[in-house]
């Protein structure tokens, strides 16, 4: 299969992306390829908002300050600037695809304040924003007929010069990407895509972690095949947990409890009913995030409880019940009646902060692959991201892979690549042949990958912990290829596989950094030395 145009990821990023390529090219084909349904992703599940100067009393200045200090000394100025000088125009743009987003009683957006931010700028819909955006896109995108969804396919591997022996080229650093290689999990076969332009919007890698708030698909493919094609991944340290997760043991994933909650008055409180956060931070409940999941790590760690407490009992419940209905709903599910009783919170695992390396147009180290989303590692983020930057990000740098994308056009390279002998692209080289015995080797695996990640990288971490991670994650690795050379490829196999590459990076990048510094506390490490800037494998 050949097409002008593959994005893989069907998120606000993906789609941003599809949507402004079919309307230039209204003659060419984009494919978007999905996992499992095309409203399957990270963005349907985010709930708090999407940030961007709106008001008279904010301004550009402000939410780049708010991004640098949240981001620790390791932010791109120059990307923060343009994710926030260009967010409100991509903010109104999907507003004209028909996203809703919630208003005063004069008729004005209602602007939510969350950890972090000096001023109200996040635009929300009810607590259900990243399903409200997702809905928009997907009807907009209906308007085209050249775009065509492949649901229900896995893509296994970026097809490289690595494949292609007749294009190896001079330098080990000038790797071309040609497609992908796919699994279809209708048929079971290997499949391969080609294309001029690939762009990855894959999403998070948070199903690498025990808790977390992140879908089942989230398994970090998009960085983990990035990675084995020998391009640029960076900051894979900084995984920010996020503060309050619904706590229900065994339920994954976690159900999240927006931050905007916190935002309109609710008050973290301890199991004695102590507020604590005054012992952490100034800013109290509105601390940036890596500082409210370690006050609330630490009080869970001395107090010997499984979590912490939510207290909106004090807020005006017509009010809670209008903004967050689905929060309200989710706890009187389980019998919790948020105007009598207190939440039951703890962190989990919520958004990579780190990813495939990329520049300001959305390029990364592979030619004529694009990465855009929570995939990609752009500098915005540096080493805690401002709470709801995300998907203002995502819209920001999909459209600029978009404008890029023209360029190369407008200069006759996307031509070029039919003139390739794409032909001679090799089909999948099978590797095993035989059905798995047992599937438990590879759900256990899976078991103790998150079991190894939670327990020595997490929250706090310390040099001892990262080496007992990296010496177990040597053996599952070493049992998880002998398994993946010697039966026939599955999304299971395929997910537990790019788990673990994206656990490995993970540690490796933690032992790198020789300091605490934002996501990555290492109590060996205490102090902000700056030893190691961006930390690029």
């Amino acid at each position: 299969m050949q097409t002008d145009f593959l994005v893989i990821g069907s998120g606000v990023a993906g789609l941003t992306y599809a949507i402004k390529i079919a309307k230039a090219y209204p003659d060419k084909n984009i494919i978007i390829i999905t996992k499992t349904t095309a409203d399957e992703t990270n963005t349907k599940y985010a709930q708090g908002g999407v940030a961007g100067v709106w008001d008279a009393n904010d301004s550009f200045e402000k939410h780049i300050e708010d991004t640098l200090i949240a981001g620790d000394g390791l932010c791109n100025e120059k990307i923060v600037e343009i994710v926030v000088k260009e967010g409100p125009e991509r903010i109104r743009e999907i507003i004209s695809y028909g996203a809703e987003f919630d208003k005063d009683e004069a008729g004005e957006y209602s602007l939510g304040r969350e950890g972090g931010h000096s001023e109200n700028r996040i635009l929300h819909h009810k607590d259900v924003t990243g399903r409200e955006m997702e809905r928009a896109l997907l009807k907009e995108i209906k308007k085209f007929n050249n775009i065509e969804f492949i649901n229900y396919c896995f893509v296994v591997d970026i097809i490289t010069q690595h494949h292609l022996g007749y294009l190896v080229t001079k330098s080990t650093t000038d790797i071309t990407c040609y497609g992908v290689y796919v699994l279809n999990i209708n048929n079971n076969q290997i499949e391969k895509i080609l294309s001029p332009v690939t762009v990855l919007a894959t999403g998070g890698c948070g199903q690498v972690y025990r808790t977390t708030t992140n879908p089942r698909i989230a398994t970090g493919d998009g960085v983990a095949m990035v990675y084995r094609a020998k391009g640029r991944v960076e900051n894979m340290e900084f995984i920010q947990f996020h503060p309050t997760a619904l706590y229900e043991p065994g339920v994954s994933p976690s159900f999240l409890i927006t931050e905007a909650v916190r935002g309109d008055g609710g008050i973290l409180r301890n199991k004695d009913g102590e507020a604590f956060m005054e012992k952490y931070d100034e800013r109290r409940d509105l601390a940036p995030r890596d500082i409210v999941a370690r006050a609330i790590d630490n009080e869970m760690k001395k107090t010997g409880a499984e979590h912490v407490y939510l207290d909106c009992r004090h807020m005006n419940m017509e009010n809670f019940l209008q903004h967050f209905p689905n929060i309200h709903e989710k706890c009187l599910s389980i019998g919790i009646d948020v105007a009598k009783q207190m939440i039951p919170v703890s962190p989990a695992a919520h958004y990579s902060c780190g990813g495939i390396k990329t520049d300001e147009c959305a390029r990364t180290s592979i030619y004529n692959l694009y990465a855009c989303g929570e995939c990609a590692c752009t500098g915005l983020h540096g080493a805690n991201r401002l709470a709801s930057n995300s998907l203002l990000e995502a819209m920001v740098f999909g459209h600029r892979a978009f404008l890029d994308t023209v360029e190369k056009i407008n200069h006759g390279n996307h031509d070029a690549f039919h003139k390739e002998k794409t032909d001679l692209v090799p089909d999948w080289n099978a590797l095993g042949t035989s059905e798995p015995k047992e599937m438990i080797l590879i759900t256990q695996s899976l078991k103790e990958l998150q079991q190894i990640m939670s327990d020595y990288v997490g929250i706090v971490r310390n040099d001892v912990r990262l080496d007992r991670a990296m010496k177990r994650l040597d053996l599952l690795f070493t049992e998880t290829e002998a398994l993946y050379k010697s039966t026939k490829v599955s999304p299971q196999l395929c997910e537990l596989r790019n788990l673990i590459t994206v656990g490995y990076l993970i540690v490796k990048s933690g032992e790198f950094r020789k300091e605490s510094r934002g996501l990555h506390y290492n109590t060996d490490h205490p102090a902000k030395s700056r030893i190691v800037q961006n930390i690029i494998l």
